[in-house]
Parts: C-alpha cells; structure tokens; sequence
C-alpha cells in the first residue's frame, strides 16, 4: 500500500484549516484516513503548526512520502532532518504572544503543584519524625520505669 501524509481540508469556506493525516495514496483528498498527527492552520497570525513529532518520524521512517506542503510543514518542525538522523534538528515554528503566555501560565501551575507537593511530603516526613521521637521517649520511660521497679524489688 501506498502510503502519503497530507493535508486534510476543514473548516469553511474562506475559513480553511487543515489535519495532518497519514492516508492511502489512492484515497480522496477528504477520504478515510489511517492516522491523524497534526493540524495546520494557515488563517492565524503566526500559522498554527502543531504536529506530533514521534508519530510523523515514525510514518517516514516506514516509507511514508509527504506531499510537497507537508514536506515544508516538517521541515519547519525539523521532523525531517530528524528522520535524516540529524540530532541537532530544531523546530523553526514561530510561536504567537498568546501562546507563549499560555505555556509560562501552564509552567508557572506545574511549578507551584510541584511545590506543594514537595511541603505536602516535607511536612509528612516531620511528622514522622515526631512521632518517631514520641515512641522512643515513650520506649525510654518505660525501661527507665522498669529498671526503677527492679530496683525497688
């Protein structure tokens, strides 16, 4: 089977965006698709570019062949020189204001979850240690009280 990654047609007319999707070379431009790994939408202000790097390497390193746009689309993501074994490959995608203040936000979140937990776990490893103590101050007064009555006797 012949197998091509290409540009899928969505959206409206005049309003187009497009999927990513690993199709049957012998299939519509619309068709039934095998996989989808990405999106494009030409219409933003910088285009969205969003493809999932693993799953587009892997469909080229089995011998699937990318349209001519795609190629440029993965170009751009450096999903080609990476399947060329280059290790040093960038993506060049430009990334918009809003996106960026999006992802500080996600990174600022993960930040402080992770923070939390970190005291979460620091303040049960205190109390373990406090009731460590209190067990072991409590083991002492008991010996201490045995030897006292041992002594009595």
């Amino acid at each position: 089977m012949a197998v091509r990654i290409r540009l899928k047609r969505m959206g409206k007319i005049h309003a187009p965006f497009y999927r990513v999707v690993v199709v049957d070379s012998r299939k519509k431009r619309d068709g039934r698709v095998i996989e989808e790994v990405g999106v494009y939408d030409p219409t933003r202000e910088p285009s969205v570019i969003k493809i999932d790097s693993d799953r587009a390497q892997y469909w080229l390193s089995v011998g699937a062949q990318p349209s001519d746009q795609v190629r440029n689309l993965l170009v751009l993501t450096g999903d080609i020189a990476k399947s060329h074994g280059k290790a040093d490959a960038v993506s060049r995608v430009k990334v918009s204001e809003a996106d960026k203040a999006a992802q500080a936000e996600e990174a600022i979140k993960q930040a402080e979850a992770a923070a939390e937990k970190s005291k979460a776990a620091a303040s049960a490893e205190k109390a373990k240690a406090a009731q460590a103590a209190e067990e072991a101050a409590a083991a002492a007064a008991e010996t201490a009280e045995s030897a006292d009555a041992g002594e009595d006797a």
